[in-house]
């Protein structure tokens, strides 16, 4: 199979899971976060139900390929993962994207910019990617400390003591290698991170990667949760229709509406 019948193929994937309502919220679509020379750079954000003038949080789904017409927008992974974060009580944001790890903050200070016409709330702000979108999410964190949380599915990660399986990775596939150069001592301490694990991963090195930045975040005492899927493969949430893939597609949900405090989410814990 070429490289375009592989994207039409996965582009008709949706995750195992759903939830009432979740294809018949409203969607604002097209606007533009960011105008360049050569485009004018789309976002669409998906809309929980919610009370005339109430703001919500909001889960941007960051993007380490060059997309800028925002074509992956329309593809069925993430289309589904916007529904469901929007029948969850939040909103979700999925954009086009020129530099993907410049990007990302421009789409962050769009939305704290707009928030009052967006029906967004500023400071309730979390992340959500996979695969090679967790490279930019976590270069966001890095300098972004407002950032409330982050779920990261299994993502290329970070290169450090001496490994390069994340650059090659990069220059294979063509994404942005967004962490070149920092390390999990770079990540703020006091976001909460959420890891999910598939033990049959299918990527050579994606697993050893992510397994140093879990101890290394770890050593730090950063406030993590882990999710090992033990028996399960890269994308096993649009692969794999069984209850272990929904029961973590649900954890993950509920991981941002918790530290999101989503309207149909528990108050996050606070220090005094």
């Amino acid at each position: 199979m070429d490289r375009e019948a592989k994207l039409r193929e996965i582009a008709k994937k949706r995750v195992f899971y759903t939830l009432p309502g979740m294809d018949t919220l409203a969607v604002r679509r097209d606007i533009t976060y960011r105008a360049t020379s050569g485009a004018s750079l789309p976002m669409d954000i998906y809309y929980p139900v919610a009370q005339p003038g109430q703001r919500v949080p909001v889960v941007v789904m960051p993007l380490a390929y060059p997309d800028p017409q925002g074509g992956v927008r329309t593809y069925g992974p993430v289309t589904s993962w916007a529904q469901l974060i929007a029948a969850s009580g939040m909103a979700a944001v999925l954009y086009g994207s020129e530099a993907p790890a410049e990007d990302v903050h421009a789409v962050l200070h769009h939305l704290r910019d707009h928030a009052n016409a967006l029906d967004l709330d500023p400071e309730r702000i979390g992340l959500l990617a996979e695969s090679a979108n967790v490279t930019v999410a976590l270069s966001a964190l890095m300098r972004d400390s407002a950032l409330r949380c982050a779920a990261l599915l299994c993502g290329f990660t970070i290169d450090f003591d001496g490994s390069t399986t994340v650059a090659a990775a990069a220059r294979e596939y063509g994404f942005a290698d967004a962490c070149a150069g920092r390390s999990v001592d770079d990540l703020p301490a006091d976001v909460p991170l959420l890891f999910v694990r598939a033990g049959c991963e299918h990527f050579p090195g994606l697993n050893d990667a992510l397994d140093l930045v879990v101890r290394r975040a770890l050593a730090r005492n950063l406030p993590l949760t882990l999710v090992n899927h033990a028996t399960g493969a890269h994308g096993f949430e649009v692969d794999e229709d069984r209850d272990i893939s929904r029961f973590i597609v649900r954890q993950v949900l509920e991981f941002l509406g918790y530290y999101l405090e989503s309207q149909n989410g528990r108050m996050a814990e606070r220090q005094d």
